[in-house]
This record gives C-alpha cells, sequence and structure tokens, in this order.
C-alpha cells in the first residue's frame, strides 16, 4: 500500500459517508471529520465546547459521538475510540458510532478491529452506505476484490451522489486491468466531485494504460490544480510527457516530484532513464 494519507473519513450522528490510490480519503462535509493539526487552537475549542456537551448530557450517545469525531480530526484516536465506545455502550444500534470507531481503528493500523465495526454497522443498518463503503475500502486495498466490489456496488446503491464509492470502485477495476470500467467509475467520481486529486491521478493513470497520453497530462494536471505538492501526480505527469516524447518536459515533472519526494521511485526511475 503507498503512502497512505492520514485523512480521517468520519461519519457524524446525522451524515454520510469514506480512498488516492490506495489511501483513505474524507467524506463530503460538513458531517466529516478530516484530521487538522494545523489548528490547534480551534481544535482544542471544539472539544472542549463538546466536552460541556457531554457533561450536561452524558447518556446521549451522539454527544460522545461528536465529540469522537472532534478528537480523531485531531488526530487523537484513542479518545476518539473512547468515546464512540461510549456512544455504542449507550446505543448498541448506533451505525455511525461503529462506523466511525472503525475508521479511527484503521488510522491505527487496527484492521480487525476494523472489519468488526463495520460489520456490526451493518447488522446495526443494512441500509447505512458509510459502512459499506468504509468496509469496501478495508476490503480493497486487503486485496479481497470481489468482497469489497459487492460492498461498493451496494454504497452505490445506497447513495448514488457519493463519488468516493465510484473512485474506489474504479481502482478495483484499474487493479484488474479494466480500464474501460475504471475510467467510467472515475469520471463518475469527478462528476459528481472535481475537487478531489486522486480521481483525476486514477484516470490519468489509466489513460496513460491506453495510450491516451495528452487526456492523461490534462488529468495529471487537473490533479495538480487541487494539490500541487502530490509527488505522485507530478512523477505520472512526467511518465505522460514521456510517454507523449516530451523529454524537458518529462524531466522537469519529475524534478518537481523528486522535489517534493526525494524517495519516489517512479520520478527517481525516470530521470535515470532520461539522463
Amino acid at each position: 500500500m503507498p503512502t497512505r494519507k492520514v485523512w480521517l473519513a468520519l461519519v457524524a450522528a446525522l451524515g454520510l459517508s469514506l480512498s488516492a490510490c490506495e489511501s483513505l480519503s474524507p467524506m463530503s462535509a460538513p458531517n466529516v471529520a478530516e484530521r487538522d493539526p494545523d489548528n490547534p487552537q480551534t481544535a482544542s475549542v471544539n472539544i472542549a465546547s463538546l466536552s460541556d456537551v457531554v457533561t450536561r448530557r452524558p447518556n446521549d450517545p451522539v454527544a460522545y459521538n461528536q465529540r469522537g469525531i472532534a478528537y480523531a480530526r485531531n488526530g487523537d484516536y484513542q479518545s476518539a475510540i473512547g468515546d464512540f465506545s461510549t456512544a455504542i455502550k449507550l446505543n448498541p444500534k448506533f451505525a455511525e458510532a461503529y462506523t466511525n470507531r472503525a475508521l479511527a481503528y484503521r488510522q491505527i493500523e487496527k484492521e480487525n478491529l476494523a472489519l468488526a465495526d463495520f460489520n456490526s454497522a451493518i447488522v446495526a443498518n443494512p441500509n447505512y452506505p458509510a459502512a459499506y463503503l468504509g468496509r469496501g475500502n478495508l476490503l480493497r486495498t486487503e486485496g479481497h476484490y470481489q468482497d469489497a466490489m459487492a460492498d461498493l456496488n451496494s454504497a452505490i446503491r445506497l447513495r448514488p451522489e457519493d463519488a468516493q464509492a465510484f473512485h474506489a470502485r474504479g481502482l478495483i477495476y484499474q487493479r484488474q486491468g479494466d480500464c474501460v470500467h475504471a475510467i467510467t467509475d472515475f469520471n463518475n467520481a469527478i462528476d459528481r466531485n472535481p475537487f478531489v486529486a486522486a480521481p483525476y491521478q486514477a484516470r490519468g493513470q489509466c489513460l496513460i494504460a491506453t495510450g491516451k497520453y495528452a487526456a492523461a497530462i490534462d488529468d495529471f494536471n487537473a490533479a495538480l490544480n487541487v494539490n500541487n505538492h502530490d509527488a505522485d501526480s507530478w512523477a505520472n505527469l512526467g511518465v505522460a510527457y514521456e510517454k507523449q516524447g516530451n523529454k524537458a518536459k518529462a524531466v522537469e515533472s519529475y524534478n518537481r516530484a523528486m522535489e517534493v519526494d526525494p524517495q519516489n521511485a517512479l520520478a527517481r526511475d525516470g530521470l535515470r532513464r532520461l539522463g
């Protein structure tokens, strides 16, 4: 599994849902907490406010679930897991809390516990798309593609507007060498949310594989417009330029990738080839 970007996708009490090529990604705002370590003061104020709510409503599972999201957003996964566990104790059928705890477990690489919680969430609410999406992503990263595909199909059926499920399913098709279906899913993901880099990057890789280098260059540039500090996007852009025969632009792109990540193997190998 490549670099695991710590985008924590957590479900709030009333909200939904949870992939970059092999990474976790955030769910749709406003019912999602993504890790925000750059603003500790805001996080502390938010946690303090939510702690007041917990003090006033000690038997409210929603209050613990919301504070758990805030802890997770701040990277304090153990405290988050504690709050999600309390929420589940207060309401054993709280699918959102099971899903949130599963996602927090994934951040500390306790995949077996995460899988058990995704299963419990689906038992508690068989129509909860975030649990299928979360479990599908876990199964996908572990190579259980058939089961992952079934879960992602369920997530799409239950919430067809969710870009992430299409992106995750596209990654399975891509891994299986089926770029036709993969590109269709990446198209659907981008149509639903054009402000995430990963589907552009994944679609660009498929476009390279099918010889559509100019379109791939457009996709990697689109990914870099979202996040120009992504070494993989720069490296893949270099591959596309190299395939197109544009050595100067390829070298420039590979060098940009190495500036961001000096260990990027794709960029390093490209520079070796091009001298």
